[in-house]
């Protein structure tokens, strides 16, 4: 992990303890409340197929326990993830920033198993769905990734990953989250 990975890293963990001051963001900016559905805290219900991109249909399910709160007076918010995956329990964050001046959220993956910052997913909302992409690599290949949120209901909403291939033009699943509130 390099240096600006570490203070970006600390100023998240830092901000997401502090107490919230009155918003100072225009209350227009289209899209500044849009993961305001998932604040609070949730019973994870978690599926991730055995392989990815190996034509392999094989899944397996897990628990896991989500708590999500605001950061920087609701311009982005921070979350603490607990997954009992079979391979080995784990925890993670997610910290998920609005720019007003774009309208687009950057979203990184801070996990305990492979610490560091890689590259946002980057996206909007549509209506109630918000969907955010990125390039990577997978066994050394380039793909695309597409991640999706969505509130379900008052008490229920989802999470998927798939990743494309082909640069987009098809895409799988490969990991699925199911929350209801706890």
């Amino acid at each position: 992990m390099n240096r600006r990975e570490i203070m970006l890293a600390g100023t998240a963990l830092w901000l997401a303890g502090q107490p919230q001051a009155a918003p100072a963001i225009d209350a227009s900016s289209v899209g500044a409340r849009a993961f305001d559905f998932l604040h609070g805290s949730w019973k994870v219900t978690h599926r991730k197929r055995r392989k990815r991109l190996a034509n392999d249909d094989s899944w397996f399910t897990f628990p896991g326990d989500l708590t999500v709160g605001p950061i920087l007076a609701g311009l982005g918010n921070f979350d603490d993830n607990r997954l009992a995956d079979p391979g080995g329990a784990y925890q993670a964050h997610s910290l998920r920033i609005f720019d007003p001046g774009t309208g687009l959220w950057s979203i990184w993956w801070l996990d305990s198993r492979f610490p560091g910052l890689e590259a946002p997913v980057v996206g909007r909302f549509d209506g109630a769905k918000g969907s955010f992409f990125a390039d990577d690599r997978l066994d050394g290949r380039p793909i695309r990734v597409r991640t999706t949120y969505e509130p379900r209901s008052d008490r229920t909403a989802q999470w998927t990953q798939a990743f494309s291939p082909d640069a987009g033009a098809t895409w799988e699943d490969n990991w699925i989250m199911d929350f209801t509130r706890a």
